[in-house]
């Protein structure tokens, strides 16, 4: 079992920044991967960061969808369990429910195609 609890979110205004938190429990050491995605109104759920877990020689380090790229960073606090979002220069298109996530598979990590998952907390940017 896998459990995800994600904080942290809010308003903000354009240019400013938020720091997500994602409490993490049970399997998390099992699996290949923790990330996070965002679905604004409207829209798909779109992956946004991604940090694999453990070594592997193909997959490591972490990831970001090319609108987020110099301005978020993924973190993970294994020490703690805590998976974080620093979100700095935000944008309004940036709003949106962001969830927490993880995968047990390193393919499906490297494709967005996770499996468990948070409820989410909502980011609000205003412009």
């Amino acid at each position: 079992q896998v459990e995800l609890a994600e904080s942290g979110g809010g308003s903000v205004q354009a240019g400013g920044s938020l720091r997500l938190s994602c409490a993490l429990g049970g399997l998390i050491s099992s699996m290949g991967c923790l990330g996070w995605f965002r679905q604004a109104p409207g829209k798909e759920r779109e992956g946004v960061a991604g940090i694999y877990i453990g070594d592997s020689v193909t997959y490591s380090g972490d990831y970001y969808t090319d609108s987020v790229k110099g301005r978020f960073t993924i973190t993970d606090d294994a020490a703690n369990n805590v998976l974080y979002l620093q979100m700095n220069n935000l944008k309004f298109e940036d709003s949106g429910v962001y969830y927490c996530a993880t995968e047990m598979s390193r393919v499906r990590c490297s494709t967005w195609n996770y499996g468990y998952w948070g409820q989410g907390t909502s980011v609000t940017v205003s412009s």
